[in-house]
């Protein structure tokens, strides 16, 4: 049975709620929290560590459809049009456990693409991640995670930031968050019918056959769960009509309907009656696609990653500055689902946290694996094996490596089945 993912404890585990500051983190030994090479996270299935009872909500939908799909391979989708973004997307899909996105480099980004996204992620089931490395004052990323022209907290599921101005940062966005999710958890949804007007048309002319879509009103709402057009001429444009060949042709009904979702915030999903997928085939088991189904949608939550380690050459996310990652991390076990890093972080007990990795790439198919160096800008690259199988990540983030493929669909696939053979040959190594 699918355990229920109740929400992380907000207990903090110092008394007086504040952070080590970074500054007496310095005085700490840089390896003092590396990661154990011996901790349970390293050995646990995916499945497994979604049974934990603290597991974050979005973590543990995040794990149980990592197993059924059998990919731990996040797309870094950098593309600057919404066309490329959303043909990526549905290439890819059915590959990946994620899709990272640029926002701010697509060039006509807007509801339109939001929409379309939003509609591929749930038919092919991924998250989709906003790498927007937030690093600014507490009341700056509140106004550029919630609003502004991407209002990435309506639609994203994962973001992340850097911990550079401070452990408030994390508390912000956290707080951003939760007014967010309050938002969707109302919908106010607005039904267009455009039915032909009772005269009989002229023998020249043509009427369109009846029509009704439903559409979230953005114009009373914030987002309505963000999974449709902003306005009541877009959604009449979507249709494939104007506002005057509408009132010329059709008699126009609408109905607003306002609904509550009865999903708690930060989303805990009930127990299902399915047994849990395994990492080995199980022949006498439910489909995958039975599986999907009964995980249900993600659930109604959202979750940060730490900028606690980077892939580029000289970069200055270690030592002090990661292990304070880490400890922000544990403050934040509501908020905060894990880590963008080279290596698992996790070193304590009771430590779950996820670590997605950028920074892996394959040589060409029936090349020689090895040599994989760097891009000459500063990339550094390293094989799934290498970052799953020694290193203990949980996902690998891949980008180019893939969106310069010529079948980006059969490369995604190529990627998936590398590192998911790294992770089973970890977990039965480590066993």
């Amino acid at each position: 049975m699918f355990s229920a993912c109740q929400p992380a404890p907000t207990k903090h585990a110092h008394q007086n709620g504040a952070l080590t500051s970074l500054s007496s983190l310095k005085t700490k030994s840089a390896s003092a929290m590396a990661a154990n090479p011996g901790h349970a996270s390293l050995k646990q299935t995916y499945t497994e560590r979604a049974s934990h009872p603290d597991t974050h909500p979005l973590v543990c939908y995040l794990l149980h459809l990592i197993s059924i799909k059998k990919s731990n391979l996040a797309l870094s989708a950098d593309v600057t049009t919404s066309a490329e973004l959303l043909a990526v997307a549905e290439e890819t899909g059915g590959s990946i456990c994620i899709l990272k996105t640029h926002a701010d480099i697509v060039t006509d980004f807007g509801d339109r693409t939001i929409a379309r996204l939003q509609e591929i992620a749930r038919r092919k089931r991924f998250l989709i991640f906003e790498d927007r490395k937030f690093g600014d004052i507490g009341s700056t990323v509140q106004k550029q995670y919630t609003s502004g022209p991407l209002r990435i907290a309506t639609w994203a599921s994962l973001t992340n930031c850097t911990l550079f101005p401070g452990p408030s940062i994390v508390s912000a966005l956290s707080a951003a968050a939760t007014s967010t999710l309050t938002a969707l958890s109302t919908s106010v949804k607005t039904d267009i019918t455009a039915s032909p007007r009772t005269e009989t048309p002229s023998p020249t002319s043509s009427s369109p056959s009846p029509t009704t879509s439903t559409f979230p009103d953005q114009a009373t709402t914030k987002s309505g769960r963000g999974e449709s057009f902003s306005t009541y001429d877009a959604a009449i444009r979507a249709n494939g009509y104007t506002r005057n060949r509408l009132n010329s042709a059709h008699s126009i009904e609408t109905t607003t309907t306002i609904e509550t979702y009865s999903e708690p915030l930060g989303g805990r999903r009930p127990s299902l009656a399915q047994s849990p997928p395994s990492t080995a085939a199980n022949l006498d088991g439910p489909s995958p696609a039975d599986q999907l189904a009964e995980l249900g949608r993600e659930p109604l939550s959202r979750g940060l990653l730490l900028l606690a380690e980077m892939s580029s050459e000289g970069n200055w996310c270690t030592g002090a500055y990661t292990d304070a990652c880490v400890e922000a991390a544990r403050e934040h076990p509501e908020f905060v689902i894990g880590f963008i890093a080279q290596r698992s972080l996790n070193a304590e007990d009771g430590d779950n946290f996820l670590t997605m990795t950028p920074g892996v790439s394959l040589p060409p198919a029936g090349a020689d694996r090895g040599g994989l160096r760097g891009d000459g800008l500063g990339q550094q690259y390293n094989s799934p094996r290498r970052v799953v199988g020694q290193l203990g990540s949980d996902v690998i983030i891949v980008g180019r490596g893939i969106l310069n493929a010529e079948d980006r669909g059969r490369e995604a696939e190529r990627y998936r089945r590398e590192g998911w053979r790294a992770y089973e040959e970890r977990v039965r190594r480590t066993a």
